[in-house]
């Protein structure tokens, strides 16, 4: 007989530490596309105000909301990185960068209601453009987004230090750092709201279309109000630890613990930072396998970095 059994295994030596892996290189661009972004809204919203161009006053402004959205992910990450060891936190710090992306998706939301707002209003009050020099603001603001989305971007040809790994693209979707997605997607609203702008002004310029101007901010609103939905949908789950019903990391425990002839009772995973996962499993068995032995065989699972098994005997009646 077996007696019920638990044990728990982390990968970190109990330390609790769940940080993504590209913590602080992370965190040190944040800080440099703050400052890129903060010199580009200066500009863009002096330039749009003297040219006239509502395009240009939108990307203006709303790149100083992104300011303020990329501030909240930068403070996460120092936040996060400072009280990794603080066991006030059950489960380390892994999470907070999620929490700072749900908050960034609100305040993309917000930008997309001001530019639609803003647009209808300029739609329905046109006034005249300098279309010159508000094309070679534009242009100036989309090269800094470029670069800044450059910056930001999200490197996969890394593996995370558990054992062995499938690198395909579901792992890739469980270990992406939210909290730098956040980022990214402020940056890229802001490189969108650039290109449409340069398109709503070399149009305008070259046939009168000015109603064209706000009609592209309306256009670049609704986009970026359905990137701001995806975040908020996808860091939303994280924090409410919502599961997936075809999640892989859950289908490959289940699979190594039916390969011992086994079956699982109770079974519960969750994301506790990027790319890293715990699981709590209850056996039952006819075998007498200790919990260390499931433990050993779960260790090769992608992504699951702490693990508490417990092992019951199968009553015969």
């Amino acid at each position: 007989m077996i007696a019920p059994n638990r044990v728990m295994q982390s990968n970190h030596e109990h330390d609790h530490i769940f940080l993504g892996d590209n913590h602080e290189r992370n965190e040190r661009r944040t800080w440099f596309v703050i400052a890129l972004t903060s010199i580009m809204m200066v500009v863009e919203i002096t330039a749009g105000t003297i040219f006239g161009s509502m395009a240009l006053v939108a990307d203006g402004w709303h790149m100083s909301t992104h300011a303020a959205a990329m501030l909240i992910a930068a403070l996460a990450y120092i936040f996060a990185r400072r009280n990794a060891r603080n066991p006030r936190f059950t489960f380390g710090t892994g999470k907070v960068g999620d929490l700072a992306a749900f908050a960034s998706a609100i305040i993309l939301a917000l930008v997309a209601l001001l530019i639609g707002w803003e647009s209808l209003v300029r739609l329905a009050n046109p006034i005249s453009i300098s279309f010159p020099q508000a094309i070679f603001v534009a242009v100036i603001g989309l090269i800094v987004n470029l670069v800044s989305a450059w910056l930001l971007r999200e490197d996969h040809d890394h593996h995370h230090g558990h054992g062995h790994h499938e690198h395909d693209h579901q792992h890739e979707h469980h270990g992406r750092d939210q909290n730098l997605r956040a980022a990214y997607l402020h940056v890229l609203a802001d490189a969108l709201t650039s290109v449409l702008a340069i398109i709503a002004l070399v149009a305008g310029s070259m046939y009168g279309w000015i109603w064209l101007d706000p009609l592209m901010g309306i256009v670049g609103a609704l986009v970026i109000a359905r990137w701001s939905w995806g975040l908020m949908r996808d860091t939303g789950a994280i924090i409410l630890d919502y599961r997936q019903s075809n999640d892989p990391i859950e289908a490959k425990i289940r699979s190594v613990v039916f390969e011992t002839g086994d079956r699982i009772t109770d079974l519960h995973v969750w994301q506790l930072g990027p790319g890293h996962h715990a699981a709590i499993v209850a056996v039952v068995t006819e075998n007498a396998q200790s919990p260390a032995a499931y433990r050993d065989r779960l260790a090769k699972v992608a992504g699951l970095s702490h693990i508490t098994v417990e092992v019951s005997p199968l009553e015969v009646g």
